[in-house]
């Protein structure tokens, strides 16, 4: 039975997830400040009202209607989080409700308790809560700011502040626009910065591509040249002497060798995949080749050295598809002190000659001993095996 768990789908990388989180928590942090704010006027106008011995139905309404006016400005904020860049003038649907809520309730409440200010507060809160570009938020902030200022002035010198200092409603009124939007402002700031690590990204990723592409072009013109120029003088040397030119088709078949694992060596140096998956996907293979798979992989799979052992499992893999008998197969992946061993075994037909040791162990054996490991192969009675060890810390050492 195997070991190896199911694949699932890649994580993004450390950086990205914390940064994912810090967006989340700053947008309920913009939530939870703004609905903070425009409760605490709520409770403020209900004690406001109590005080002016209005009856405890308007005190109820001022209380309530404000719990609902204050649910309806988080559409506003939802809003403001899909579309921080835009203009307020797109979807002005949406809007509608957290609208007419906002008047409904500031101009009902504000005439039940006689108060400018808090007829006009829940509408200039609409305002300051759409996603203005920047030069017209500044303005409607300091407008919002004079209108309801303005407005708290006005309500003292009635006599309609519920005995307070006329300074407080007056200070608490200014500093209403200019606390919810700086709220706001730090929401965009990270939004910006969150998208600043995506174009990096991106431009990496393409410098990246470009890497690539012209090492690719600079190893593959290289050794294609090289046979061309080989094949052109076999052509030239075979009618009059044959041993030369076969040379030169030998040289030009161990030019394409060349390239051929120059690319292998290329791809597998820009290419990062987890070793269980590589594990994963090379059990899949022989099974769906036919064969009865014996997959005993460590649960820290992923922990070694994918640089050194990738490459070991998919040509090894490869071998086993090739020259076995087609019937059972091996693969273990076990930790041992300071060091990974792989080892993966098939069978073979008994009495044929084996071929394992061509091209691709040779491959095997330069590409561990790079990684300063060993390569023991056993062939057996009715088994072919290849061992495999390195160091634990191949990976971390590059």
């Amino acid at each position: 039975m195997s070991s190896i768990p199911p694949s699932s789908v890649a994580e993004p990388a450390l950086g990205a997830r914390q940064l994912a989180r810090g967006i989340t928590a700053t947008w309920w942090y913009t939530v939870t400040a703004v609905l903070f704010i425009e409760l605490m006027l709520v409770v403020a106008w209900a004690g406001i009202a109590a005080a002016e011995d209005v009856s405890g139905g308007v005190v109820l309404f001022v209380g309530i209607g404000g719990v609902v006016w204050c649910a309806s400005t988080l559409m506003l904020l939802v809003h403001y989080r899909r579309r921080v860049d835009s203009g307020p003038e797109a979807m002005w649907r949406s809007l509608a409700v957290p609208f007419l809520v906002a008047a409904a309730y500031g101009l009902t409440a504000g005439a039940l308790v006689s108060s400018w200010q808090l007829a006009a507060m829940p509408i200039v809160q609409f305002f300051v809560l759409l996603s203005w570009p920047r030069g017209v938020r500044v303005r409607v902030v300091l407008a919002a700011t004079l209108i309801l200022a303005a407005l708290a002035v006005v309500d003292s010198a009635a006599g309609l502040n519920g005995g307070l200092p006329w300074w407080i409603p007056v200070v608490y009124g200014a500093l209403l626009p200019g606390m919810s939007v700086s709220s706001l402002w730090w929401w965009d700031v990270l939004v910006t910065l969150d998208r600043a690590r995506a174009s990096e990204a991106k431009l990496a990723a393409t410098q990246e591509r470009l890497r690539v592409a012209t090492d690719v072009h600079d190893l593959q013109g290289h050794h294609l040249q090289v046979v061309a120029l080989q094949l052109e003088l076999a052509e030239r040397l075979l009618p009059i002497d044959a041993d030369a030119g076969m040379e030169q088709l030998r040289a030009a078949r161990v030019s394409v060798d060349e390239a051929r694992q120059g690319t292998r060596d290329l791809a597998t140096r820009f290419r990062s995949v987890p070793l269980g998956d590589e594990l994963a996907n090379a059990r899949d293979l022989l099974v769906a080749a036919g064969l009865e798979v014996e997959a005993a992989i460590d649960a820290d799979a992923d922990a070694a050295p994918a640089s050194a052992l990738g490459p070991v499992i998919r040509e090894t893999t490869t071998n086993v598809l090739r020259h076995g008998a087609g019937r059972r197969a091996r693969l273990l992946l076990t930790r041992t002190t300071g060091s990974w061993r792989y080892e993966i075994g098939n069978d073979t037909v008994p009495g044929a000659e084996l071929e394992h040791d061509g091209s691709g162990l040779d491959g095997i054996r330069r590409r561990i001993e790079e990684a300063h490991g060993t390569l023991e192969v056993r062939r057996e009675a009715d088994e072919f095996v290849v061992v495999v060890t390195v160091p634990a810390e191949t990976e971390e050492g590059r």
